[in-house]
């Protein structure tokens, strides 16, 4: 085994604990994940039953790009409904440079947010994909501080990737080998095994009611036997677009030293695009995404 492997070459804000990079090629990814996402829920950037007005808050934690944030946004606006949304996020990288003077953004942890002037502020708050940024203590720390800054009677909406059913998308030896690899390094951040459980469970304990998950199988590849099998455009993945998840996760790879599956940066790229032609030869890889909604209750409840 190498000791000395490779350094990766994207900008990571915490490879300690958050396993995605922060940067332009980064930023690329999750836009054109976001539209598969916002295609996969049937067009919609909510499934939480809200009633928002002027002038209410909004709070999107991990933003990133802040792109869902604008549409949303926008959305509103375009049906009389001006919002005033914070968009948080623990690096500032991925911010746009232009946007909307009602739509705010600075870097907070969800997992320590302004007290006590954001609490009982906000009727909606959304976070999408913290799935390699929280293990058990941070994500029930995160969702102890997103209920205290709802208002009475409002709602929270995450968004996650069941990225542990890694057999969903194992459809040869290399993904196999791929999934095995990150099933260690998940076993070593904490990653969280079953949202679907998990999270309603840590959301009612946290106080929330009216809580349910919203599952949705996103299809992955298929390219080489149906042209027409989704793609990103439309409610799954392509496979080079899964495969660009998890050559982002290289960083975190090599400064664990690969798990004795890849010795070097190189290797883990060359596993990456090994398993992508077997996501494109086969359509039985899939992966799954949950909304889970919660309400926190009125103050008369």
């Amino acid at each position: 085994m190498n000791n000395q492997p490779s350094r990766p070459d994207r900008f990571y804000a915490s490879s300690r604990q958050y396993l995605l990079p922060a940067d332009k090629m980064e930023t690329k990814r999750l836009d054109k994940q976001h539209d598969m996402l916002t295609a996969l829920f049937g067009g919609s950037l909510s499934v939480a039953p809200t009633h928002l007005t002027t002038g209410d808050r909004v709070l999107e934690s991990a933003a990133g790009s802040g792109i869902w944030a604008l549409q949303f946004f926008e959305r509103n606006r375009a049906k009389g409904i001006t919002l005033d949304i914070k968009c948080i996020d623990m690096s500032s990288a991925q911010f746009p440079a232009n946007h909307p003077t009602q739509v705010h953004f600075s870097v907070n942890s969800v997992a320590n947010l302004p007290d006590p002037e954001w609490s009982d502020t906000f009727s909606y708050a959304h976070q999408r994909l913290l799935v390699g940024a929280a293990n058990d203590s941070l994500w029930r720390t995160a969702v102890a501080e997103l209920y205290r800054v709802l208002k009475p009677g409002g709602w929270l909406e995450l968004v996650e990737l069941q990225a542990r059913d890694v057999g969903s998308w194992s459809v040869g030896p290399n993904s196999a080998r791929l999934g095995a690899l990150l099933g260690t390094l998940f076993d070593a951040k904490g990653v969280i095994e079953d949202f679907s459980v998990y999270l309603p469970e840590i959301l009612q304990e946290a106080g929330f009611v009216n809580v349910k998950c919203e599952p949705r199988r996103a299809s992955v590849g298929g390219e080489l036997l149906d042209d027409t099998f989704p793609s990103h455009t439309k409610t799954g993945y392509e496979s080079g677009m899964l495969g660009d998840l998890w050559a982002a996760m290289k960083g975190p790879v090599v400064e664990s030293g690969g798990y004795g599956i890849v010795d070097t940066a190189e290797e883990y790229e060359a596993l990456v695009k090994a398993s992508v032609r077997e996501w494109k030869a086969s359509k039985e890889a899939y992966t799954t995404f949950y909304a889970i909604v919660g309400q926190k209750p009125m103050a008369d409840d």
